[in-house]
């Protein structure tokens, strides 16, 4: 293995190519559904991801990578604007399912794309929910 091709190197590139399939998936059909079981499991995965991270890193690193230049200050606040723009998106349809928003956004908070990915797991199970119950007059 070249030594410019690292594990991070590649754990990025995967990331990368995953998240191009799935913009692409999105995009080629409009009107698909939102998937609980992926989202949940996106955000199960991502969290582990996340535990093992912080147990063998610390999370000292967070913040040394974000402050130390100028790519660091970017790269965070291109995460924070992503999502607070997933988050503006997502808030309506959810308090219109009845979900506990000020819980929801408070976990989002703290927990960026983990929360994020939880809230729409469990805004696609409600939403598939009410659509299968029978309308009432």
């Amino acid at each position: 293995m070249p030594e410019s091709l690292t594990p991070f190197v590649a754990l990025a590139g995967g990331g990368l190519v995953l998240a191009l399939a799935a913009i692409a998936a999105m995009a080629a059909r409009p009107h698909a559904q939102g998937n609980a079981l992926l989202a949940g499991a996106l955000s199960a995965g991502f969290a582990a991801f996340t535990a093992v991270t912080i147990a063998a890193e610390g999370a000292g690193p967070v913040i040394i990578n974000h402050t130390s230049n100028l790519w660091g200050v970017q790269v965070w606040w291109d995460l924070l604007f992503s999502l607070l723009v997933a988050t503006f998106l997502i808030l309506p349809r959810a308090r219109a399912a009845g979900m506990n928003v000020p819980l929801w956004t408070l976990f989002i908070a703290a927990s960026a794309s983990i929360g994020l990915l939880a809230m729409a797991a469990r805004l696609f199970w409600l939403e598939a929910a009410a659509a299968r119950e029978p309308a009432t007059a």
